[in-house]
């Protein structure tokens, strides 16, 4: 066996992270006192204590009366704000960040309000933690198609402010072709696109989000194994997958991080890379996933590196961006060799 990591911090970037995921407890009662919002938890401990999941949809009926106290343009500053924190003690570098505007106009919190909020965040990430920051905006797969467009129309006078489209929240019974017109759309409009797929739902999710979405990476894709054909294609194209691996046993993809299929993904040459998900809701942010996760599997030094190294690649970062980074985990390697 090896010894434990210590590569945890290693110069990453987070490319799985859904910002209103990160919204701790403590967090969620001060703004819910802040905006006068009555929440149904008699404390932190009794919120936290809720965190227990038996599949993805549990886990979202949880997340959305959480985020119902999310009002203002400052209340979505201060949680971008407190998980760019946390990212910095996590060693990231990078950061693209989902977020979920339906979840807020559904409530009646406007489309700008949601984007200015976090886009005040962006602004200053990279003076104030040294990380470079991205916003990808999400679709809610279990809504409908229609609502998808109309989102997509709301986010145009935004385009200097959001890179991509993204597809989340309940998979099953969702395909990802449900939403290929959509997607023709955004990628018109000059934005990029990743999308859920994989997680719970089959590897014919993958396959469609690949061809009917254009997808430049898929996030989850654990069960891409299944489908042998699938995984030569992800290996041959260098699709990253953005992989979550205390998300997949929170939610139950896998029973225990034994049995997670990280490992085997880096074994068959794909891309993949960790994340953290919602990791307010699942138990640890990115170093927590890398550091437990390599535990688990007897990840060697050079697989966390390859991990790392996969996420700066896997970013939309330019050439010369990545370069500066991979440089970075360089020299953390060096430094860490010479220690």
């Amino acid at each position: 066996m090896n010894p434990a990591p210590t590569f945890a911090c290693l110069p990453k970037a987070e490319l799985h992270l859904h910002i209103e995921g990160t919204f701790e407890p403590e967090l969620i009662f001060k703004i819910a006192e802040r905006n006068k919002i009555t929440i149904p938890f008699e404390s932190v401990e009794a919120l936290r204590g809720a965190y227990q999941f038996q599949d993805l949809q549990s886990f979202l009926y949880l997340y959305y009366q959480a985020m119902s106290v999310l009002q203002t343009e400052d209340d979505f500053f201060e949680l971008a704000s407190a998980y760019l924190h946390r990212a910095k003690e996590n060693g990231v570098v990078h950061v693209e960040m989902f977020f979920d505007p339906q979840a807020h106009t559904s409530r009646g919190v406007p489309f700008d309000t949601v984007v200015n909020g976090l886009y005040k965040a962006v602004k200053i990430s990279q003076a104030t933690y040294g990380i470079s920051c991205k916003l990808i905006m999400c679709f809610l797969r279990d809504l409908s198609a229609e609502s998808a467009m109309d989102t997509l129309k709301l986010a145009e006078k935004h385009g200097d402010k959001i890179i991509a489209v993204g597809l989340d929240s309940a998979e099953v019974g969702n395909p990802p072709s449900k939403f290929k017109q959509v997607f023709e759309a955004a990628l018109a409009q000059g934005l990029l696109t990743v999308a859920h797929a994989g997680e719970e739902g089959p590897p014919a999710y993958v396959w469609e989000a690949l061809n009917d979405l254009k997808v430049s990476r898929i996030d989850h894709g654990v069960r891409s194994l299944e489908d042998p054909a699938l995984v030569k294609h992800l290996a041959d194209h260098r699709v990253p997958l953005t992989v979550c691996p205390l998300s997949n046993i929170k939610l139950r993809v896998f029973p225990d991080l034994k049995s997670h299929n990280l490992k085997n993904m880096l074994d068959a040459n794909l891309m993949a890379t960790v994340n953290s998900d919602d990791p307010a809701y699942f138990g640890g942010y990115v170093a927590d996933n890398m550091e437990q996760v390599a535990l688990a599997l007897d990840l060697s030094k050079a697989d966390q590196v390859i991990l790392a190294k996969n996420s700066i690649e896997a970013s939309f970062l330019t050439h010369s961006e990545k370069s500066a980074y991979l440089a970075q985990i360089d020299d953390f390697c060096k430094a860490r060799q010479e220690a």
